[in-house]
């Protein structure tokens, strides 16, 4: 068993953004929502007249969990970590993992940007840290 993203034609589009740095949801010419994670038909009203978009970045923290133990590739490497759930400023909320930020430090509507991590495997995913501090 591998945690390595199935990357098909359709899903391909979302891993190159990421592997450059972008990260992209899709958004429905019908009824104007987003939505996340990518799927080919709007969530919502069920059109399938849905574009890629490119997203902010920004998040708030909605909730999230420290893991001490997991023994799935490339997981058991990384433990302990926060995998968390974030609403991204566009609307969707999105799974993730939150990076660079202490245990201590995580808060419930925090303000987190999107970072990209290259996987063991080539595979670029998007997680979400807090962003950097300007002025005093």
């Amino acid at each position: 068993m591998t945690a390595t993203p199935d990357i098909d034609a359709f899903t391909r589009t979302y891993w190159d953004a990421a592997a450059e740095g972008r990260l992209l949801i899709r958004r429905c010419r019908a009824c104007g929502r987003p939505h996340h994670y990518p799927r080919e038909f709007c969530p919502h009203c069920w059109s399938e007249d849905v574009v890629w978009e490119r997203a902010s970045g920004r998040a708030t923290l909605y909730t999230w969990s420290v893991v001490h133990r997991n023994d799935l590739p490339p997981f058991d490497g990384r433990v302990p970590y926060a995998a968390a759930v974030v609403d991204l400023e566009e609307g969707p909320r999105m799974m993730t993992e939150v990076v660079g930020v202490p245990e201590d430090g995580l808060r419930v509507g925090m303000p987190l940007e999107a970072a990209f991590r290259e996987g063991p495997d080539g595979v670029t995913v998007p997680v979400f840290t807090a962003p950097e501090r300007t002025g005093p």
